[in-house]
């Protein structure tokens, strides 16, 4: 039979990404084109434990439960976001959702008509694109430097094209490690607020940062538009994030929170795409953190702590000869290094050679709508254990050296 798919998946088999992703299971590849964290620092036997006492309680943790989340949960987070985010918002204002990606999705198909334009600060995360483009949104982006995203770009944007929407990362963002100043926050807020536009910001990566300061300390020098949109009382910003990053991908536990209306219109949708995101992976989660003995914010101090040295040693590695004329800025946190090629080199030219050797990363193509990027590479330094580093670095600079050397 001849499938007549819609012409709208061609963005979902694009991407050199799927090479990849089938290249990883090899056992000698290294990738530093994924957005993984390291399975070596899990809490696995805090999830065990957690898992154990769930499922022995109760035989109502494998019943369905509530569309928008399991309320212990949301109440936790509700309760922990005050203590440490200045965020106030209810459980009622929270939507558990199954990773970030679904809750963009969710936002998309509610709030997006084929046609309508979309900012997003470029370059973007390639989820991003692909499902505002799978909804057939315009995809616009909007120059970022080293504060953030620039509001002279921004107004410009908004004054030629009237978005509807702007998805952005404050902290740490995919693929810059950008993290955005408070000034630059304030604006862009204002911005958006004066034109009517709902900003979607994703807080993947806040909770990954280098700096030698608590959770409060950061977030007061690093306020979330959320917080400062009035946690959902302005109803300007959509606050996306999840667990992945922090305790295990596998969980897929993320959450939307923002004001009632828009919330309550995601669940809507949810019940539509899913019913419910897993209960148990929830109640785990939920078990987990309410226990003596597993502090969330001790683990993820410890995660910063062998992030941070990864970091280092990816940033001593790219002192090498093979990287020389290479240019970057070092990130205060997040998982990425967004690096600039030298000069005449291509990302995906570049990418096969390091294909053929064992080593990937992703090309910047991928993350711009509007196919500029080919002399940038995105490096994850959070997946690879140290030697992997060292190997696959090695490796990729061999790739370069051969580019170079023809040139």
């Amino acid at each position: 039979m001849q499938y007549s798919f819609a012409a709208r998946t061609e963005v979902m088999l694009s991407s050199p990404l799927h090479l990849i992703r089938s290249l990883a299971n090899r056992e000698s590849f290294i990738s530093f084109a994924e957005e993984l964290p390291a399975e070596e620092l899990f809490p696995v036997s805090s999830l065990e434990a957690a898992a154990a006492a769930v499922i022995s309680n109760s035989p109502t943790a494998l019943q369905y439960g509530e569309p928008q989340g399991f309320l212990p949960l949301r109440e936790w987070l509700s309760e922990d976001w005050k203590r440490t985010k200045r965020i106030d918002v209810g459980p009622d204002q929270i939507l558990l959702t199954t990773g970030v990606q679904q809750a963009m999705d969710l936002l998309a198909r509610v709030y997006v008509e084929p046609g309508d334009r979309v900012l997003v600060e470029s370059p973007a995360s390639p989820g991003y694109l692909q499902v505002f483009k799978m909804q057939g949104a315009v995809v616009i982006p909007v120059d970022s430097d080293q504060n953030g995203l620039i509001p002279e770009r921004l107004l410009e944007q908004i004054e030629r094209t009237q978005p509807k929407l702007l998805v952005a990362s404050p902290n740490f963002s995919n693929p810059t490690g950008v993290l955005w100043s408070l000034e630059r926050r304030k604006e862009v807020l204002d911005l958006c607020r004066e034109h009517s536009i709902l900003i979607i910001e994703d807080n993947s990566y806040g909770d990954l940062y280098f700096e030698k300061l608590s959770q409060r300390e950061f977030t007061s020098l690093y306020p979330s538009l959320f917080a400062l949109d009035g946690s959902g009382s302005g109803q300007g910003v959509l606050y996306i994030g999840s667990f992945s990053k922090t305790i295990a991908p596998a969980l897929r536990t993320g959450w939307a929170a923002g004001s009632r209306p828009l919330i309550n219109m995601l669940a809507a949708a949810k019940q539509l795409a899913d019913w419910q995101s897993s209960t148990l992976n929830q109640r785990f989660l939920h078990n987990m953190l309410e226990s003596s003995a597993f502090d969330i914010h001790e683990h993820i101090k410890m995660l910063n702590r062998e992030y941070d040295t990864r970091l280092k040693l990816m940033n001593g590695l790219l002192q090498r000869p093979a990287w020389q004329d290479a240019s970057y800025v070092i990130p205060k946190g997040g998982m990425f290094i967004w690096l600039q090629l030298p000069d005449g080199l291509d990302s995906l030219a570049l990418l096969k050679c390091a294909l053929g050797k064992g080593a990937a990363f992703l090309p910047g193509t991928l993350c711009y709508p509007d196919g500029r990027g080919s002399g940038w590479i995105r490096l994850n330094f959070t997946h690879p254990g140290r030697d992997e580093l060292l190997l696959g670095m090695s490796l990729i600079g061999e790739a370069i050296g051969e580019f170079t050397a023809r040139s």
